[in-house]
C-alpha cells in the first residue's frame, strides 16, 4: 500500500530543531537513505517556500489566481514522502522518523488506488 506523508511546519520553525537546521538536514539525508534501503521510499521532495505558491480557483466559469497558499495557517506544507508500506502501522512508524515530526506535523494518508 502507498501512503503519503505530508510534512507541515511553520516558517522558520526549523530553528527549533534539536541541534539546529544543519543537524536537521543531516537527519533528513539519513532518513531518506534509511527509507530507500528499506525499500519503502517511492518518492519525496521538499517544496519551495509558500511565498512562491499560486492558488487557482474556478467559480462560475471564471478563473482567479491568488499569490500564496490556499489557506492561511501557521503550519504550511513543506514537502512529502510517498511511502510503500504493508499497512498503516508501518507507514506511521516511518512517518514518525521524519525529522520535522520533532517540531512540526506529519500527516499520513493512504493513496487512493483506482482499479484499471
Amino acid at each position: 500500500m502507498q501512503f503519503m506523508a505530508l510534512i507541515y511546519s511553520a516558517d522558520g520553525a526549523e530553528q527549533n530543531y534539536p541541534g539546529g537546521p544543519d543537524k536537521m538536514m543531516a537527519d533528513y539525508y539519513a532518513y531518506t537513505e534509511e527509507a530507500k534501503k528499506a525499500g519503502v521510499m517511492v518518492a519525496g521532495d521538499a517544496l519551495q517556500p509558500t511565498s512562491t505558491a499560486t492558488s487557482i480557483r474556478e467559480r462560475e466559469g471564471k478563473t482567479s489566481l491568488t499569490d500564496g497558499p490556499f489557506a492561511e495557517t501557521k503550519e504550511q506544507l513543506g514537502g512529502y514522502y510517498l511511502l510503500d508500506c504493508k499497512d498503516l502501522d508501518e507507514a506511521i512508524k516511518w512517518a514518525g522518523k521524519i525529522p520535522t515530526a520533532k517540531y512540526g506535523t506529519i500527516e499520513v494518508r493512504p493513496v487512493m488506488i483506482w482499479d484499471q
